[in-house]
């Protein structure tokens, strides 16, 4: 009896192993998930060893899968990376690159710096989802992923990702008009602001510099917002006031639509960073963005 398994097998399980969801897994792969049912039911037949425990609501690894999983695929990445290498002798480097990112991130850097590489690697397919929620990028199959700095997991590899951000109080005109613009961080507290709440369930504290200070305020205000970008629309709005990352709100600065106040007491946000696993081999789709960002950071921008 045949008892080995193809490198599509061996993938496959990978897939259904890292998703623990069959669904998922096939979208990876591809393929349907009846498919990938009937891949791996073949498998397990021709082994003789069962590798998944499957219910009608959750898939699990028995120990025999676990310990498969932990000796193949070390080697199935090695396998992989060696014929991804094969792209270091193309003129035209080629191969996918799935960045997951903060929405802000897109929205700033997706003209600056994403579709310039796009232009610059051609044959490089770029996938980018967008998500303020924190990602495992390893567990969702990302190469890496862009968060702010103070929220690198430890054991991650990080560079900036873009130049340095300040952030920005805003208020419409109309809304300075008929409440006035407070002089001091702390008389926010007689504002109606409009709060940002992270995916934690945790509402941001607005950071500002007092004589060299920091200085975090807690606000108040009876809207709350999980974004930036509507955070700007609601203050043009005259809903009340926004801390926001500044660039994002530049135009509408620049047109007098928003104006900014307590610029005196603003102070450096921790700025977007690209992180990645601490790995020895990258794929080159990979090496060709950290190369690219380090020149982009080098020079404020390109071209």
């Amino acid at each position: 009896m045949k008892t080995r398994a193809t490198l599509q097998e061996l993938e496959i399980f990978i897939a259904i192993a890292r998703h623990l969801n069959f669904r998922k897994a096939a979208e990876e792969r591809n393929v349907t998930p009846s498919t990938l049912s009937h891949t791996l039911s073949n498998l397990e037949q021709r082994i003789g060893v069962r590798l998944l425990s499957r219910t009608t609501r959750s898939v699990s690894l028995t120990e025999a899968g676990r310990a498969f999983l932990q000796r193949i695929e070390p080697a199935m990445l090695d396998l992989s990376l060696a014929v991804d290498e094969l792209n270091d002798w193309r003129s035209d480097p080629r191969g996918t690159l799935r960045l997951n990112l903060p929405r802000s991130a897109e929205v700033l850097y997706l003209r600056t710096l994403l579709l310039p590489f796009r232009r610059r690697y051609p044959d490089i397919a770029l996938e980018v989802t967008t998500s303020d929620s924190f990602v495992n990028i390893v567990e969702s199959g990302f190469d890496a992923g862009v968060r702010f700095g103070e929220a690198i997991p430890q054991d991650m590899v990080a560079i900036p990702f873009g130049p340095k951000l300040s952030g920005a109080v805003i208020a419409s005109p109309d809304f300075i008009k008929r409440f006035g613009a407070p002089q001091h961080p702390r008389e926010l507290a007689h504002f109606s602001c409009i709060q940002h709440r992270f995916p934690s369930g945790v509402n941001y504290k607005w950071e500002f510099s007092n004589n060299g200070q920091p200085l975090e305020i807690a606000v108040e205000g009876g809207l709350t917002l999980d974004n930036d970008m509507m955070m700007i629309e609601a203050a043009g709005s005259g809903e009340g006031l926004a801390f926001v990352i500044k660039g994002l709100a530049q135009s509408k600065l620049d047109s007098g639509e928003l104006v900014e106040v307590l610029a005196d007491f603003t102070a450096p946000l921790a700025g977007f960073w690209l992180y990645y696993p601490s790995r020895k081999y990258y794929s080159t789709a990979l090496r060709c963005f950290i190369e690219y960002l380090q020149e982009f950071n080098q020079k404020g921008g390109l071209e």
